[in-house]
């Protein structure tokens, strides 16, 4: 049957390769279609791009079912197998780089320029974890008796379930994905539902690149029969989410209840800490990086711009003058900084977030306001004189809002970015060097860029502590997350040395 869509939306599309677009899950090596459908919308046009299957538990217990019965011939293949069939998946990716992005920009709004960086990053994340299969190593313990000997194995924990969210729709999957599979770990995959077609697409070129039936599936649909199944069902092993802080905490509560693995990332409120000694076209180029890349819809964007009173008004200026420069628009109708919001919620929660600043005495700088009267699109914003208590300063705004708040002193500073429940990325422009030790040990956050927006790479741990999550994604870290250690303590009985 032929599915609902906006044909001009759709033709805008123009994919070198339009199989890459398909509006079914992926169960057991076959594309599955339901009854019940959801429609998947570009939030540039408001138009129907086309929609995928909305199932439910009985979809998603076959999923399990397929990973769990393709789990110990997979886990029982080389590292070098899996490997190699990773290093395939990362080229086919590479190799459609451009239908991967403009199918990701289509649904989730982001530049085009973004989604291409965005779809490299995501295939960085296959090779580097391709190449770390073959790195799985144990370790030999020395006997604690003398006929005694201790090793360690890292086997892989078995069937994983991984929750992804809309901001990055392609990378936050590889970063679960990639180590599972290159553990040996079987993987069953619940998309956001607002941007499954760069999950799905993925799933195409990893079938191509040789990832047999049954080892990675997707299930799309609502969150609640889904995740209902991923964290109760005891054959997944391992559960790991991405996305905000209260549902993250309900999921984990869930998989106790069978006592699986679990790894979380979750909310931020990241701090932006800019020094009198400062480079001070390095800070404002760092906050416009890490402020309103994904138009601000990102977990490690700054959200509390703290700025010392010596170099607070001239950042203040430069920075104004830099975002009035950001060009907003649909990514897919040319070059573009900003795209729009990804729907009426995340517009509603900014303009609530201004609103608060401005009662506490706030003023606006620039922006401020919704950019015409349709559609999700708001205009790169700046506010100044925010008051720490502010909404703005408490909770993730998840939008182009940047809120400047003044500080005199470094133990100041270091007490306002550390007042908070979240504990994910943090960020200091300092030219001082004792300062950036001192700074960078006593931020409370699991990463800290110093004179740099930019800290994410598959090279490098991402997490957070407190209440930001569990776990680390990336690095050989990311690599242990998806194997179990094993004790084996061997017994040798007593010989003695024969003369020959």
């Amino acid at each position: 049957m032929s599915h609902p869509h906006d044909p001009a939306e759709r033709a805008r599309l123009a994919l070198k390769r339009p199989d890459l677009l398909r509006e079914a899950a992926w169960i057991n090596g076959a594309w599955v279609t339901g009854e019940t459908l959801i429609e998947v919308t570009n939030p540039a046009t408001g138009k129907v791009l086309g929609v995928v299957p909305a199932l439910g538990e009985a979809e998603t217990q076959d999923a399990v079912a397929a990973a769990a019965a393709a789990f110990p011939a997979w886990a029982a293949r080389s590292a070098r197998e899996r490997s190699l069939i990773l290093r395939r998946w990362y080229e086919l990716v590479m190799a459609h780089r451009d239908d991967l992005a403009r199918l990701m920009t289509a649904e989730q709004g982001k530049p085009l320029a973004e989604a291409q960086g965005e779809v490299a990053y995501a295939a960085g994340f296959i090779e580097w974890f391709g190449e770390e299969a073959r790195r799985a190593y144990g370790e030999v313990i020395p006997g604690h008796l003398a006929d005694k000997r201790i090793v360690v194995l890292k086997q892989p924990v078995g069937v994983v379930a991984a929750v992804t969210p809309w901001n990055f729709p392609a990378a936050m999957i590889t970063r679960k994905v990639a180590p599972a599979l290159a553990a040996g770990c079987t993987v069953v995959l619940k998309p956001s539902e607002l941007t499954p077609f760069s999950a799905l697409a993925l799933a195409v070129l990893g079938e191509e690149a040789g990832l047999p039936a049954g080892v990675f599936n997707i299930v799309t649909g609502p969150p609640a029969p889904i995740g209902a199944v991923l964290t109760t069902d005891a054959r997944v092993a391992k559960f790991t989410f991405t996305g905000s802080t209260p549902v993250g905490k309900m999921l984990a509560a869930a998989c106790m209840g069978t006592v699986k693995r679990v790894s979380l990332e979750l909310g931020g409120n990241a701090p932006f800490i800019v020094f009198d000694d400062a480079d001070l076209d390095a800070a404002v180029e760092g906050a416009i990086a890490s402020k309103f890349r994904n138009t601000g819809q990102t977990c490690v964007c700054a959200n509390r711009l703290l700025v010392q009173s010596g170099i607070h008004d001239a950042f203040a200026a430069r920075l104004v003058a830099r975002v009035e420069a950001l060009r907003v628009g649909d990514g897919l109708d040319g070059p573009t900084d900003q795209g729009p919001l990804i729907n009426a919620a995340a517009v509603a929660k900014v303009e609530a977030h201004i609103a608060d600043a401005l009662a506490g005495g706030a003023a606006v700088m620039t922006g401020g306001a919704r950019r015409g009267d349709q559609g999700t699109w708001f205009e790169p914003t700046v506010l100044c004189d925010v008051a720490p208590a502010a909404l703005l300063n408490r909770e993730e705004t998840f939008g182009p809002v940047a809120g400047l708040v003044r500080f005199e002193t470094e133990a100041e500073v270091l007490a306002m970015a550390n007042d908070t429940r979240a504990g994910l990325a943090s960020y200091v422009f300092t030219r001082d060097l004792d300062r950036a030790w001192r700074m960078g040990e006593g931020l409370q956050y699991g990463m800290v860029g110093l004179n740099t927006g930019l800290i994410s790479t598959e090279v490098a741990p991402f997490g957070g502590i407190k209440e930001s999550g569990l776990g680390r994604e990336g690095s050989h870290f990311g690599l242990d997350e998806y194997l179990e250690l094993k004790m084996m303590c061997l017994g040798l009985r007593p010989t003695q040395l024969q003369d020959s």
